[in-house]
């Protein structure tokens, strides 16, 4: 184990330092300080190497954390990260995006600060890249087989790269112009900067998967032609159809859906030039949902020059400690303050939006309200409602499941209730070779279920291919988060 009185003698957490507000909103950058290897160091230490170790439970991915927190204490970085690559194909994305479900199930965090996991594990693979520890695997020998991965976010690349070590010919498919689906333009590169998905496509490229970008299957390639050229099919498109609002003024100029502003944002941060972005400068923004990609609009607006930026939630501000009905391991629901909250921008709970406010055709306001709870239903108040200046509003109330109907009619695959692509315990779908994975299949979620689930998927397609397999299966279609259920 790590140092057996690490947790006696380090009782708190120590994480990376960000870098100081107004530094940092003065560019696109990683907000984050480079990490101290000695902070690190100690921190790896804190683990307790459990006979039980519940960060497995509250990992789908079922990383050997005490292994590699270990071998970190030991500072033996090349093991460490052989340990880490073991269950999780990309910790780079892993350590930056993921909200740690593996730290709220840290046994230590029963009586005190939970290790800081994903520090730790950001610290390893960063560490490997800048020493050339991460090298290709290519395969052994050729299956002779095909498959094809339509959708190029962390689900699919996850069961691409394990087919592809699998001995498979797999060519990863991309409607936009970049590889990389939502992790290159959703997620803003304060949050996470682009080269990190770069350098893990050039190991990719070098172990034999091939990248097909700009292709949108349905349209460029139907999916009949697509499943008579492979072998087996994976859907790994996500669930990205948007949830709306359908309040009066709906219709007004500068309502604008969360997500198609990031993406504006984000083409134009990696050099594009758009003719009629979505700006915030010089704007009064009101942001509705206090999620993360709500506050990646916040982040977004502040470097952009919004004047302010306001952030409605319909529900009660989450408890800053474990509420009793979330107990130890369960990922609990707290208040918190992520990097852009530290900026600028105003937070307003218990807030329903009644009406959207315009002016010649323009949005000018959100009129919104008190909420009150009526029968379980979260309802506005009558006689509470006031109009909060807008010039920008942008919806960030999550997804409804996989979008649109072209794709699920040309590639005959059924959708199940909440609108997601349905599926056997074996990942497939009713159409024969044709597999689903992450959001697509299990609906909005965490990073790390989508790799978890990319790489059982792939273990099933390999068997499909090969009668057989040794790829690991991480989690099951059915499984879930740890909760207490009553």
């Amino acid at each position: 184990m790590a140092d057996p009185r690490g947790f006696l003698k380090t009782t708190e957490r120590e994480t990376a330092a960000r870098r100081p507000v107004p530094v940092r909103i003065m560019d696109w950058k990683e907000v984050y300080e480079k990490r101290d290897s000695g902070v690190i160091t100690r921190q790896a230490g804190r683990c307790m190497d459990c006979g039980v170790p519940f960060c497995h439970q509250g990992c789908p991915l079922g990383n050997l954390i005490p292994e590699w927190n270990d071998l970190t204490w030991r500072e033996d970085g090349k093991s460490a990260i052989e340990r880490l690559h073991v269950t999780n194909n990309f910790p780079e994305f892993t350590g930056r995006l993921c909200p740690a479900p593996c730290e709220s199930a840290c046994v230590l965090g029963i009586n005190q600060p939970a290790v800081t996991i994903k520090e730790i594990e950001v610290s390893i693979i960063d560490q490997a890249f800048d020493n050339d520890w991460v090298v290709p695997h290519a395969p052994e020998r050729l299956t002779g087989k095909t498959v094809a991965v339509v959708g190029s976010g962390p689900a699919g690349l996850a069961a691409a790269q394990q087919l592809t070590r699998a001995g498979h010919t797999v060519a990863v498919y991309e409607r936009d112009d970049k590889i990389g689906g939502l992790l290159r333009y959703g997620i803003p590169d304060f949050k996470m900067e682009k080269s990190h998905i770069d350098r893990r496509l050039a190991q990719m490229e070098a172990e034999g998967t091939r990248f097909r970008a700009g292709v949108n299957i349905g349209v460029d390639i139907t999916w009949e032609e697509l499943r008579s050229r492979y072998d087996a099919v994976l859907i790994a498109t996500g669930a990205t159809k948007p949830r709306d609002l359908n309040v009066p003024g709906r219709e007004l100029s500068g309502v604008h859906f969360a997500m198609d502003y990031l993406v504006q944002g984000n083409r134009v941060v990696a050099g594009e030039n758009l003719t009629e972005q979505i700006h915030a400068d010089g704007l009064n923004v009101v942001i509705l949902g206090g999620g993360d990609t709500g506050a990646d609009c916040l982040g977004t607006a502040t470097r952009q020059g919004a004047i302010s930026v306001t952030t409605l939630a319909i529900g009660k501000q989450p408890p800053t400690e474990r509420p009793e009905h979330q107990p130890w391991p369960t990922f609990p629901t707290l208040f918190e303050v992520a990097s852009a909250h530290e900026e600028f921008g105003e937070r307003t709970y218990l807030a329903s939006t009644v009406e959207f406010v315009g002016e010649n055709g323009k949005v000018t306001g959100v009129k919104v309200a008190e909420t009150e709870f009526v029968d379980g239903k979260r309802l506005p108040k009558a006689g509470t409602e006031y109009v909060i200046p807008a010039d920008l509003v942008l919806l960030s109330l999550g997804f409804t499941g996989v979008e649109g109907d072209l794709a699920a009619e040309q590639s005959e695959v059924a959708l199940d209730n909440r609108g997601n692509i349905a599926r056997d315990k074996n990942w497939s779908t009713n159409a024969d070779g044709v597999f689903v994975a992450g959001d697509a299949g299990r609906g909005q979620s965490l990073i790390v279920w989508a790799i978890a689930e990319g790489r059982a998927a792939a273990a099933s397609i390999d068997e499909y291919l090969e009668g057989k397999t040794v790829l690991p299966r991480p989690v099951k279609t059915t499984d879930r988060p740890l909760s207490i259920h009553s």
